[in-house]
């Protein structure tokens, strides 16, 4: 037995069309408001923690801007923006900072690569996302020798940096090919209201970093040769075996720019040889 639909039914159905459109566009408009909300906030607190961080690394050495030419601004799937700045530290090495805001997540990134000091790489990353945060500090042991005396009082200073943010949840990281190369890593999650506690961490970082840095005496012109390989070394390698966020720049950006990138203002290898 065929079931017609009479005019009424049909009309009321057009009657309610209009509504649930309205109602689809409100809960997207509220949506996007609640994300461009949130992203105002999290900018705000993430360029605070950045300033704060920057000027921490100033009372320690001379910091000069240096042009990152066309990976100044570095743009992938149409909603990626990375604003890439570099930095020469003065008597230590390369400094590269990536800030990208995404909507529903902001991001820093900042990476001290020393070439003239014996000190691990430094590596931080900040998320921020909505309500949630993310906090990364991991020191790659970028050294022909982990167990001389002056390394291991460096890789001690930062265990106690690591203690003192040891009430902050931990975040469970999934195994990778160069966790052998990191004695010291925090991995980190908060809340919106931990926002202060982490520009501490990101500030405390750099001072600690940096002061186990001065004590240090300059490397000699053998030993920096021998520092940039292990750094070359690293940085290829996260080429061909990847990275979280490497293999995201290689799928945008192809292996040979990724590559030129690491090379050029990442890790600055190529302006030391």
């Amino acid at each position: 037995m065929k079931v017609g639909v009479s005019m009424k039914d049909k009309s009321l159905k057009k009657k309610k069309l209009p509504k649930v459109l309205l109602t689809i566009v409100l809960i997207i408009g509220a949506a996007a408001g609640f994300i461009a909300f949130n992203a105002s906030r999290n900018m705000k607190v993430m360029n605070r923690t950045l300033e704060s961080g920057m000027k921490a690394l100033s009372e320690y050495a001379e910091v000069t801007p240096v042009d990152a030419g066309d990976f100044e601004q570095i743009k992938m799937y149409g909603f990626m923006k990375f604003n890439v700045s570099q930095y020469d530290v003065r008597d230590l090495g390369n400094l590269s900072v990536m800030t990208v805001n995404m909507g529903f997540m902001q991001m820093v990134s900042y990476v001290i690569t020393p070439y003239e000091k014996n000190m691990p790489l430094m590596s931080m990353d900040f998320m921020y996302i909505l309500g949630k945060r993310k906090a990364y500090a991991e020191f790659y042991d970028l050294v022909p020798d982990r167990t001389d005396g002056s390394y291991t009082d460096v890789l001690d200073a930062l265990k106690g940096f690591e203690d003192r943010y040891s009430s902050l949840e931990d975040i469970a990281a999934s195994p990778a090919w160069y966790d052998d190369l990191m004695t010291v890593v925090l991995h980190k999650a908060g809340k919106r209201s931990d926002d202060e506690k982490l520009e501490e961490m990101f500030c405390d970082a750099v001072r600690t970093y940096m002061e186990k840095a001065d004590e240090l005496d300059e490397l000699s012109a053998a030993e920096k040769a021998e520092k940039l390989e292990l750094t070359q070394q690293y940085s290829d390698n996260l080429i061909t075996k990847g990275g979280v966020s490497t293999d995201v720049f290689k799928k945008a950006l192809g292996e040979d720019t990724t590559k030129e990138f690491f090379d050029k203002v990442f890790f600055g290898t190529e302006r030391r040889k």
